[in-house]
């Protein structure tokens, strides 16, 4: 999912950072409301295992491509604001030693990857929790949620200029392709991935800090 530069106009890209910078600065200062030294460890943990599982990108038609995010887990054990903070960290790093995304497209790969996909996880644990799945389907979710995000921004662009040969000049690919090819393979591929390595994650860590997680999640 991770949209690379050249990508998005020069307008969906200023207005994405408009956006975002507010909602970081939100997250910052959660993030320092939660932070001792059990969870500081914790938090890196599974932004270091986001980081990984993000790095395994399979092409997908519609010239992006998919893959888990690892942010469910974070946004249920701590708060979707944590969690949306940790995916922009991880994108940014991500974006500068790899090439992975891009930094003009930063803010919209954080949005998509990092806020949709903690708070529709986040939300959709607070209304299943009482069931066993809860777990898969808020990391069902999440993926799902941040797929909406990137097809519909990525979807809009042949909208936003063409050149003298009517090419667009940016993603060139419309709604009818982008929605079914990002949304559709997160929804019937990757978000079960992240479904199961939401599953897992969380059960590795009862084992690892059961004392912890009982009190979090």
């Amino acid at each position: 999912m991770h949209i690379a530069d050249g990508y998005l106009s020069p307008a969906t890209c200023a207005v994405s950072y408009v956006v975002v910078i507010p909602l970081w600065i939100i997250a910052f200062k959660k993030l320092k409301e939660s932070l001792d030294e059990e969870t500081l460890p914790l938090i890196a943990s599974l932004a270091a295992l986001s980081f990984v599982v993000m790095m395994f990108n399979i092409p997908i038609p519609g010239g992006t491509s998919g893959h888990a995010l690892g942010v469910a887990i974070i946004a249920i054990l701590f708060n979707p604001w944590i969690g949306f903070l940790a995916i922009s960290l991880v994108l940014f790093i991500q974006a500068v030693l790899f090439g992975d995304g891009g930094l003009s497209t930063l803010a919209i790969n954080a949005l998509g990857m990092g806020f949709a996909g903690a708070f529709s996880a986040s939300f959709v644990y607070k209304i299943t929790k009482r069931y066993k799945f809860s777990l898969l389907l808020s990391g069902w979710s999440s993926a799902v949620g941040a797929s909406i995000v990137i097809a519909i921004v990525l979807g809009l662009q042949p909208y936003f200029g063409v050149d003298a040969t009517g090419k667009p000049l940016y993603f060139p690919f419309d709604l009818s392709v982008t929605i079914p090819a990002i949304v559709g393979s997160h929804m019937l591929f990757f978000g079960i991935v992240e479904a199961v390595f939401t599953q897992l994650s969380y059960k590795f860590l009862v084992k690892l800090e059961p004392n912890f997680i009982k009190g979090k999640a």
